[in-house]
């Protein structure tokens, strides 16, 4: 197994309007979709899309999502054994509104994704110890979390965490034990406290995260590219200039390609540069998990040097 997401699903609710309406105002919008996502489902599609062997931990409801749901996830190679359905409970949801200038606003039921707990990460022991990377995110319980996060520093597993959506709550005692944080600029912001308007304020934030004793910070900043913190050093990757139809998934696009290389070789600036490609290309399409290229498309992207 290359990599094993412990982590949420959702099914998106994708509604393109031309604008938000005001308060006690009914508009017509263009367009909408339904879609599989989810933080956790997302990265695992991204990851199996560029050819790694993937399973993700999860719980969907009972609902009429739920087959669907796994039906997805097995269509991209995931292995589900530990994708499990709780009764009486729906499917986590996001209604996701996009804009005409492709940026999106996002609401999140967890449902299922709630009952994700501790126990389940030890029920998949065994084959979680086979992993060569564990991915994480904030849409699942905390303790469930950190429970991940302990399992692969106890087996020397390397642990990516996605701190999203953010939570003050967030404890780095924990934190500290995964290998990379990758945050955006805005969770950068609400866990820190810190602002984050330019490049400069950017690094002095992700700087006061390596002081708390975390090893990796990866600030993806949209168009501005993607910034990598370490106690040594403070380092820069382009964005490609791309004309943007929808943003919605693009975070986790990149941590999904990212662990992909990662685990491929190794080199962390590589995964970064490739990762930073992956999510440029996904948004020039509508959708989340529809929107995520597979390796050949990805080749074919950089070849064209945009």
């Amino acid at each position: 197994m290359d990599i094993a997401v412990i982590g949420s699903n959702m099914v998106d609710l994708i509604s393109y309007i031309d604008k938000m309406p005001k308060e006690g105002e009914t508009l017509e919008a263009p367009d909408f979709e339904i879609g599989c996502g989810g933080k956790g489902a997302n990265q695992a599609v991204a990851a199996a899309k560029m050819g790694s062997k993937v399973m993700l931990v999860t719980k969907v409801g009972d609902d009429l999502f739920a087959d669907n749901t796994i039906q997805n996830l097995e269509n991209h190679g995931i292995d589900t054994e530990f994708t499990n359905k709780v009764s009486g409970t729906s499917s986590g949801v996001a209604p996701i509104f996009v804009d005409q200038e492709s940026k999106n606003r996002i609401l999140i039921i967890k449902g299922a994704n709630q009952h994700l707990m501790p126990a389940d990460v030890e029920r998949a022991t065994d084959k979680l110890k086979t992993a060569s990377l564990i991915v994480l995110q904030l849409e699942i319980p905390l303790p469930t979390v950190y429970r991940a996060i302990e399992f692969g520093y106890e087996h020397g597993i390397p642990v990516i965490l996605n701190p999203a959506p953010a939570s003050k709550e967030l404890d780095f005692d924990h934190v500290c034990k995964s290998d990379f944080f990758i945050p955006n600029e805005s969770e950068l912001e609400i866990l820190t406290g810190m602002p984050v308007a330019s490049d400069a304020q950017i690094r002095q934030a992700a700087s006061v995260l390596i002081k708390k004793g975390v090893k990796n910070v990866i600030v993806t900043m949209g168009s501005k590219g993607v910034m990598w913190v370490t106690k040594e050093k403070a380092q820069t990757v382009e964005s490609h200039k791309v004309t943007a139809n929808d943003t919605t998934g693009a975070g986790d696009a990149f941590i999904g390609c990212f662990a992909h290389f990662f685990v491929k070789n190794g080199d962390v600036l590589h995964a970064i540069k490739m990762a930073t490609a992956y999510a440029a290309l996904s948004v020039t399409k509508r959708g989340t998990q529809s929107s995520y290229p597979t390796s050949e498309e990805l080749e074919e992207f950089l070849n064209k040097g945009v």
